[in-house]
This record gives structure tokens, sequence and C-alpha cells, in this order.
């Protein structure tokens, strides 16, 4: 677990409190609900990048939004985790949001992931990775996008019978 998400766990120990006022900041835009602050501005160590600064809060409020206690499996990536409740739940609607997901700018991202996080309220998130792949989010040629993309395809593509590629057809990809 990284080091920030262990903080907000030990935090969530020590005082209960922790979650409720980080869920509530969803509400606002990432960083502008001051009672969440001593939550998360002693951990971002004089950002000057707006966009840390926000994946901090918004990272901080989508795991307090999906935390529970009882929680059991392995934390999966988002991609996996999308997928996997596609399977689940049979529904269509699902990939829809998820393209819409990849496809979201700075301003529509926190909107569309508290919306998929609110749908994966089953499925147990990596956290650690979301966080870092926020960071990296407008990386050129859309990487984590791209990323997230295999990660839901490649494990929808588990439970189909494809045959195996051959030696020529991954050659020539």
């Amino acid at each position: 677990m990284s080091a920030y998400l262990d903080w907000l766990e030990d935090s969530n120990k020590r005082d209960s409190r922790v979650r409720a006022v980080l869920r509530r900041s969803l509400a606002f835009d990432p960083g502008a609900f001051p009672a969440a602050y001593p939550y998360v501005e002693p951990f971002l160590r004089d950002e000057d990048s707006h966009w840390r600064r926000q994946v901090h809060y918004l990272v901080a409020a989508l795991w307090a939004t999906h935390w529970t206690a009882s929680r059991t499996g392995i934390a999966l990536p988002i991609g996996e985790a999308v997928a996997q409740h596609q399977q689940m739940s049979g529904s269509a609607s699902t990939e829809r949001r998820f393209i819409t997901l990849l496809d979201a700018d700075a301003d529509e991202l926190p909107y569309r992931l508290r919306q998929m996080v609110a749908l994966l309220k089953d499925q147990a998130i990596d956290f650690d990775a979301l966080f870092a792949d926020l960071l990296r989010w407008h990386a050129p040629g859309k990487r984590i996008q791209n990323q997230w993309a295999r990660q839901f395809y490649r494990t929808l593509q588990k439970d189909t019978d494809l045959p195996e590629e051959s030696e020529t057809e991954e050659a020539s990809a």
C-alpha cells in the first residue's frame, strides 16, 4: 500500500470521522472542501501542481466512499474491476460507462470516477494503482487510458474461447 493510503487508513483507525468528511468532500471540486484539509494537506508537501493536489483529494474521497471493513477479495486495478462487474451483472451499460470514463477530461474525471466507484461497490479496488494512474492521467498518447482499456478487454476475453495467436500473428502485431 502506498504511504498516502496507509496514512488515510491510519487516520481512519484513530478517528472514524475521517471517512465521513472525505465522503462529503465528493460534493465539491477536489480540494475545495475545507473540512477535508486536515486529512489531505499534511501529506501534500508543498504541492505546486494543481493536478497532483486534485488527485490527492479525489482518491481520498473515492477511497472513503468505497471503504468497508467487511470487504474481501483481491483489490483489482480499475479496468479489471469494471470487467468483473460487467461479467457478474451482465449489464451492457457497464462498457459504455467505462468508455465514457476513459474519454473524460480533467473536469469530468471526478464525476465519472465517482459514478464508476459507486457502480463497483461490491468489488475490491486497488486504490494504490488508481492513485498512481490518475497522477499520470495526462501522459502523452493516453497511456493510462489505454492501460485501463487493455485490463478491461483482456479480463473479458479470459472467459471467451478465442483461438491462441500463432507466432506469425504475434510477429506481425
